[in-house]
């Protein structure tokens, strides 16, 4: 009886590295992208039925709220893209080093965020 419990972890003061943040981001990422393939096989199926069901999509596209969903939808795709790279340098033992792995991960935090701002900067 001399070994100790396991102490209670409160997930929010744990302070991970940004390897570990961006980690689970592109989880998180993946799992957005997952739960929302359907709804965007369903709007692309309503585009490509009819004149109508296009017009009514490009309605939907001009709405501001349905642009920021679209502009996290393409941070969710771009941020899972880079992540996957890096982690297939990573399975080729490119990049395991601690500073490389820090390096590789603000420039998968960097060219998502970048390039989602400049896709939405065009969709807008």
């Amino acid at each position: 009886m001399g070994r100790s419990r396991p102490v209670y972890l409160n997930l929010f003061k744990i302070r991970l590295p940004l390897p570990g943040v961006v980690s689970i981001m592109h989880r998180a990422s993946g799992a957005l992208l997952f739960l929302l393939l359907p709804v965007l096989l369903f709007v692309l199926q309503l585009s490509l039925a009819s004149e109508q069901g296009f017009a009514e999509v490009q309605g939907w596209f001009r709405l501001p709220l349905v642009k920021l969903l679209l502009i996290g939808v393409i941070w969710g795709y771009l941020h899972h893209f880079c992540m996957g790279l890096r982690y297939l340098a990573l399975d080729l033992d490119i990049g395991v080093d601690l500073p490389q792995a820090r390096f590789s991960s603000w420039l998968v935090l960097a060219v998502s965020i970048g390039a989602t701002i400049l896709t939405g900067a065009w969709l807008w």
